[in-house]
């Protein structure tokens, strides 16, 4: 990247790390530079331009914090940036170091490589598969990441097999649904990336846990466009939980009030009707979901995204936010969309767009569903909004999750 290069032209997402227990490990940091071919492949730029520029922007003049908060981060290094000696803005107890599968291997590549390590740095290798010449990385390497879509699951297994020689971790990537998953918590595996969290599981004839309809049925009277002021509060009270999560919440930096709001009266005086019960689902959904955190941060990263862009699509902010909030209630009830839809009573547009990501709503939907996931260049054939100003909201979006999550 050029010295002159815009820095508001660097686009970031990150990818989450599971460990055996689903609980966030790490975030793989996604990188592009949106100067360069927007139709371009994510995996190439994931790894080219991971530059100095680059990193010295995420971690020190965006704040990588803000992105990924106090877990570690996985950063894809080239070999020139590995060979350069440019100083890392970052110590080694915040990141993991990867070195991609397209680098050449040389002596000249080794020797840099455990500079970094006696450094302190970790190292991953990234898309690996074993062959004898590579052995000096792997005696370097604490975590050897696997694509598992690369390989037969005999394949796979004999890898584990052979990779267990060494005393590193092992990572299985693109992992994209429960049964890989599986497989791989089966084949011993430390580690776990891909979106296999966020995939609807349908389990047919599997009824909703008791607890989980009452949230639902109290969802369906949130939703009610003819709710009154007097029944919101009464539902609220019913609650002693929810009463104090939502009054914690109303006083917290997510919301931002300037004075403290003391009662659940006083926050719908002062926020009005359709803000109470916009926090209120919100604390819901937190509450309905019993898989990992990572999905609800991710649900609460959605909603708050489609808040800022509903209008370039025609939306309001309210609606928008919603739609990212039930964007993955199929998910956490294992039960398919339209089957869930059907006891809330949404728009018509805002249940086309849920359940087949149709109508203006579905592309709103679908631009900030796409962009988290790192498809970029579906954003970016789009008629919504820029690459740009989709990154500065999922920068803010990722902050925002993560202070939420905190309070409630």
């Amino acid at each position: 990247m050029s010295d002159d290069a815009d820095l508001s032209s660097i686009i970031i997402a990150r990818q989450p790390i599971f460990d055996r227990h689903y609980n966030t490990y790490a975030y793989e940091l996604l990188f592009r530079n949106n100067q360069t071919s927007q139709s371009a492949d994510l995996d190439y730029y994931s790894g080219d331009i991971a530059t100095t520029r680059v990193i010295n922007y995420s971690f020190l003049e965006l704040g990588i914090e803000r992105v990924i908060g106090n877990h570690l981060a996985f950063v894809n290094l080239t070999r020139n940036f590995i060979l350069s000696d440019d100083p890392i803005p970052f110590g080694g107890e915040r990141v993991v170091l990867e070195v991609l599968e397209n680098i050449e291997v040389d002596e000249e590549l080794i020797n840099a490589v455990k500079k970094l390590a006696l450094s302190g740095y970790h190292i991953a290798l990234d898309d690996f598969i074993f062959h004898e010449s590579l052995r000096p990385l792997i005696e370097l390497a604490s975590i050897i990441k696997v694509d598992i879509l690369s390989l037969s699951e005999s394949e796979l297994r004999h890898h584990v097999e052979r990779l267990r020689e060494f005393p590193v971790k092992l990572l299985a990537e693109k992992v994209e649904t429960k049964a890989e998953f599986e497989l791989c918590m089966e084949l011993g595996f430390d580690y776990f990336q891909g979106y296999f969290f966020c995939r609807p599981e349908i389990i047919k004839d599997n009824p909703i846990p008791d607890n989980k309809i009452k949230l639902l049925e109290l969802l369906g009277k949130l939703q009610d466009p003819d709710i009154e002021f007097k029944t919101i509060e009464a539902i609220i009270r019913q609650d002693p939980g929810l009463s104090l999560k939502l009054l914690r919440l109303l006083n917290s930096a997510a919301i931002g009030f300037p004075r403290q709001i003391n009662s659940l009266r006083e926050g719908l005086v002062i926020l009005g009707l359709k803000a109470i019960k916009t926090w209120t689902t919100l604390i819901v959904m937190s509450e309905m979901s019993s898989g990992p955190a990572e999905l609800i941060h991710m649900t609460l990263v959605r909603a708050k995204m489609a808040e800022k862009i509903a209008a370039q699509f025609g939306c309001s902010p309210d609606s928008g936010f919603l739609l990212g909030l039930f964007s993955t209630i199929d998910t956490i009830l294992s039960k398919p969309m339209d089957e869930i839809i059907k006891s809330i009573p949404l728009s018509n547009e805002s249940s086309l767009a849920l359940i087949s990501r149709g109508g203006i709503k579905g592309q709103l939907l679908n631009c900030v569903t796409d962009y988290c996931e790192g498809h970029w260049n579906k954003v970016a054939d789009s008629t919504g909004p820029s690459l740009e100003v989709m990154s500065s909201a999922y920068t803010e979006a990722c902050h925002w999750a993560t202070i939420t999550l905190d309070t409630i």
